[in-house]
């Protein structure tokens, strides 16, 4: 490992254990997790739970370093031929730190959970194997120097996903959406290597501070195509319009896995992707429009998927769907310190709310219908609590911490005039409010009610510590943006530039008129989903729009689309391939050479009879045959 060069006294030496501990672990559980037994929880809990505590050593020396302190480690030389050189580089600076504490800081609050939740699975050490692989794959990514490396990040989150939504691969459902996630994210990741080589070849090198440094050189036209490329990436990974119909599906894997994948790892791969490469889409400006206004579409788009569904883990894979989209919108109006403090605040309340799911599921045998639930809050306090506070969070009430992101998001669209973004943004606040509301009402209140057969009981002592961590950090996770000493948007000012902030008279409107569309939201579900007379009147708002309604619950019918589209012509060229392509044509040659090599030996070997009669016959014949051709030629001449 070669010692980077200091500056002001900052040694980033150990930014390489960041990703050494986890990938450490799981190779060890994979190899030797039999051994491990049981143990294996709290090996990968620890690995992950230190690899924390060095990123946060780290991050307390790179902010006494100085404003514009960065550093490049190179772990070793990798990729070499002539002048192309890429080594596997690792680049600390302020925007990778803050990923490094998420991903660690909330990924080892998942992998503690998870003892207690994974307690009894027969493929226990694998489970955590891949989770810690997960982990680092997701470090790589955002401590990646150059494109090459951040690229090998991207597809080991993208492989770990699909060994983890289908961990339960025994079940069909898991083994399908697993193939699903795997296909869909193929789709976006051509999309985005093709952007690298664009990238590659227009700017002479991989290294992201050089490809940002050439971005303003680009001509509008190609920075164009680069960065949508790059963003078809993004659609991928971070489930949005038109790519996002994976992750739904992805709740077939363990619970603590929709965790790790929402809150801290693979959707948010995008976000950091387009804000690391900003530049690129700056040097566009058209890209940055495109970015807004799908990341506007995709959080209305999910907000109304969610406000229809039943299933309490998909409600709240929409919500992350429509989250997402938040941040795009974000940085698509170049608020891109704003898209990641939502980034930040989300980890917080996405990751406490699965995990509340989680243990509602834990309790209930497995139960994911909120039909089926029903004032769980007072059989299970804890979880109900906790999960209250992701729910005050998410839907924008202050003081919790998704009101100062969210509120910080719908004041940049309006900041940058861009006020029909501002308008969906807002519609999209009084969705998000009213179906997260109607989800904590339907399970957390009202009469208790469970599954036949089911005992709710509270969180294990492994579990309620996550959820009661993830719950005070939704509660002040705010506060890092808040004027001060350290205040994240200032922070990350040297990586992503300044933002634009609205006066003080002004952000306090907006801030108020986004609470008042929050509790509105509220207000809503607790009349339609609290009330005697709530159901009479879901039941008359349900046959007065049955035509929206039934396109709602059917999710736009974008599945039966693709599968119309997409995926039947997809298997019709695939069976046409085999049978015709492969069978008849392939086959038919290999087959046709074979029989008629076969069959000319069959005839040769007729003449090898070993019975020296036949071969004094034949050599007769052959003088006879070279005498008459002599004869007629001479007596031609």
């Amino acid at each position: 490992m070669t010692a980077p060069v200091l500056e002001a006294g900052f040694d980033a030496t150990i930014a390489p254990w960041i990703v050494a501990l986890p990938l450490a672990s799981a190779v060890v559980l994979l190899l030797f997790g039999r051994r491990v037994g049981r143990a294996a929880g709290i090996v990968a809990s620890a690995a992950v739970g230190l690899a924390f505590l060095l990123g946060v050593l780290l991050f307390v020396r790179l902010v006494a370093a100085g404003h514009d302190a960065h550093e490049t480690v190179r772990m070793f030389e990798w990729i070499v031929a002539g002048d192309f050189d890429v080594g596997a580089d690792l680049l600390v600076d302020r925007l990778s730190m803050v990923m490094v504490l998420v991903v660690t800081g909330v990924g080892a609050l998942i992998h503690v959970y998870s003892i207690g939740y994974m307690h009894g699975d027969e493929r226990y050490a694998r489970y955590f194997a891949y989770l810690n692989l997960f982990v680092a794959a997701m470090l790589v990514l955002v401590l990646a120097d150059n494109l090459v490396l951040l690229y090998v990040g991207w597809e080991g989150v993208g492989l770990c996903s699909y060994l983890l939504i289908g961990f339960w691969f025994e079940r069909p459902a898991a083994a399908h959406a697993a193939k699903k996630a795997f296909v869909v994210n193929r789709i976006g990741d051509f999309s985005f290597l093709l952007g690298i080589l664009l990238l590659s070849v227009t700017v002479g090198s991989l290294a992201i501070g050089s490809v940002n440094e050439a971005a303003g050189a680009m001509s509008s036209g190609i920075a164009t195509i680069a960065a949508l490329l790059l963003f078809g990436g993004a659609t991928g990974k971070s489930a949005q319009i038109p790519l996002y119909v994976w992750l739904p599906d992805a709740m077939e894997g363990p619970t603590p896995v929709s965790a790790l994948i929402h809150a801290a790892t693979m959707v948010t791969a995008g976000v950091y992707m387009v804000v690391r490469l900003s530049p690129v889409f700056e040097a566009s400006g058209d890209a940055l429009t495109v970015v807004a206004w799908i990341g506007a579409a995709t959080a209305l788009w999910a907000a109304l998927m969610a406000a229809a569904e039943y299933d309490i883990k998909r409600v709240l894979a929409y919500s992350t769907i429509s989250q997402l989209g938040y941040m795009f919108l974000a940085a698509g109006v170049g608020a891109y310190s704003i898209a990641i403090f939502h980034l930040v605040t989300h980890a917080f309340f996405k990751a406490l709310m699965f995990l509340g799911a989680g243990a509602v599921m834990h309790a209930l045998d497995g139960a994911t219908d909120m039909r089926a639930m029903g004032g769980l809050r007072k059989a299970m306090p804890v979880v109900g609590w906790t999960f209250a506070t992701g729910w005050l969070a998410i839907s924008g009430i202050v003081p919790f911490a998704g009101f100062f992101s969210k509120d910080a998001i719908l004041a940049a669209a309006w900041e940058e005039g861009d006020y029909a973004l501002y308008a969906v943004g807002l519609a999209t606040a009084l969705i998000t409010a009213f179906y997260m509301s109607r989800l904590f009402f339907r399970v957390f209140e009202g009469r208790l009610r469970a599954p036949e057969g089911a005992h709710p009981h509270d969180a294990p002592p492994t579990m309620a510590i996550a959820l009661v961590v993830l719950a005070g950090l939704s509660v002040v996770g705010g506060v890092i943006n808040l004027p001060g000493v350290l205040t994240l948007e200032h922070f990350l000012e040297p990586v992503v530039g300044a933002g634009h902030e609205p006066e003080a008279a002004v952000a306090f409107a907006l801030g108020a008129l986004a609470t008042v569309v929050a509790v509105v939201g509220i207000a809503a579900a607790r009349w339609l989903y609290t009330t005697d007379a709530g159901r009479a009147r879901r039941d008359r708002l349900t046959t007065g729009f049955a035509g929206p309604v039934g396109a709602v619950r059917r999710k736009f019918y974008v599945d039966e689309l693709y599968t119309r589209a997409l995926v039947r012509p997809g298997k019709a060229f695939a069976a046409f391939c085999t049978d015709v392509v492969d069978r008849r044509v392939i086959d038919g040659v290999v087959n046709g050479t074979a029989g008629l090599v076969a069959g000319l030996s069959e005839g040769v070997r007729r003449i090898q009879t070993g019975y020296v009669r036949n071969y004094a016959v034949t050599f007769l014949l052959g003088v006879v045959v070279v005498l008459s051709i002599l004869v007629l030629r001479v007596g031609a001449s």
